[in-house]
Parts: structure tokens; C-alpha cells; sequence
């Protein structure tokens, strides 16, 4: 965890209590689209070959189909690793002091925001639908009085006992703010 703390730059008397990531269920969906597109490829193959016999016999269809096929595998490569880099770097830390918010937006974009745990004023968790409640993840939503006015925390496991993590260590830390 040296490294998240070189990252954030905690303060001296802040320490790191915990560093949440989206619920690994939420990224299911991205890993079976990709498993549905790599078998595209050959079932298009095998389609076109019953129709379309005759065309694949010139000398120049192979290599130009095997040279399409390499494009299209690359760039769902591409797309996927993107989309895992957008999840995983997705996080949201949690200090005695703070929370910071890091979104990544894309591969080479991402978004830094905090709020100090004092300006904190409501939190409220949601659990809807039916693979939420089974796998126990939801959104935490927080209201502030800072800069940015509400933060929400997406798809995180166990959203119940964040929030009240979040709420024991905002109260905490108003002891020492008024």
C-alpha cells in the first residue's frame, strides 16, 4: 500500500484505512461480450465458406482473410484492455481523513477529487436488483459540503458497511474540526 500513499500524499498524522475497487461481478459482463466476439470470427468463416465456395479459391483470399481476422482480434484486444483499465484503476481511497475519488476516464484520462470527512453531511447506500443483492454490491452516495457536492462511489462490494465506515470515521473526524 506504500505506493497508493506516495500517490495520494498523506498527510502526517492521515493514515490508510481502506482502498475500494468496483465489485469484480460488475466486470462479468465485459468479459462474456468479449468471449462472444472471439467466436465470430470463425463461425463468419465457416458461413461464408457453405455460401461462397468458389470465392475463397483465388490465391489472395487467405492472406487477406487471415490479415482481416489479425485486425479484428487486435482491436477487440485493444477495446477490452481498455475497458479493464477503466475498472481497475476506477477506485476510491479511504483515509482517516479523507476520501478521495480516482475515476479514470479513459486509457490516458482520469479524474482526481477528495473531500475531507468533516464536509461530509449524509451518506446513503443502494442495493437494487437481483445479482446486487446476491453478490452484495451497490452504489454509496455522499453528500457534501464541499467543492464538489456529491460524490458517488459505484458498484462497490458491500455498500452497506462502507457507508457506515464512511459515516463512524466522517464523525471522528468532525471531533477535531469544531
Amino acid at each position: 500500500m506504500a505506493s497508493i500513499e506516495s500517490v495520494i500524499h498523506t498527510k502526517s498524522y492521515e493514515h490508510l484505512v481502506r482502498v475500494v475497487r468496483r465489485h469484480g461481478i460488475t466486470f462479468t459482463i465485459y468479459v462474456l461480450i468479449f468471449l462472444a466476439m472471439i467466436c465470430i470470427p470463425p463461425i463468419a468463416y465457416y458461413l461464408f465458406e457453405a455460401a461462397f465456395a468458389n470465392a475463397l479459391q483465388g490465391s489472395a483470399s487467405m492472406p487477406i482473410l487471415i490479415l482481416a481476422g489479425s485486425a479484428y482480434y487486435l482491436s477487440l484486444a485493444l477495446f477490452f484492455y481498455s475497458f479493464f483499465v477503466e475498472f481497475y484503476l476506477d477506485c476510491w481511497i479511504l483515509t482517516n481523513d479523507r476520501l478521495i475519488d480516482i475515476r479514470q476516464i479513459s486509457l490516458f484520462a482520469r479524474t482526481v477529487a477528495e473531500v475531507d470527512l468533516y464536509q461530509i453531511q449524509d451518506v446513503s447506500s443502494e442495493v437494487k436488483g437481483f445479482f446486487s443483492s446476491v453478490f452484495n454490491y451497490g452504489n454509496v452516495y455522499l453528500q457534501t459540503a464541499g467543492p464538489v457536492p456529491k460524490f458517488i462511489l459505484l458498484n462497490v462490494p458491500n455498500p452497506d458497511g462502507l457507508r457506515q465506515q464512511i459515516l463512524d470515521l466522517a464523525s471522528e473526524d468532525k471531533k477535531f474540526h469544531t
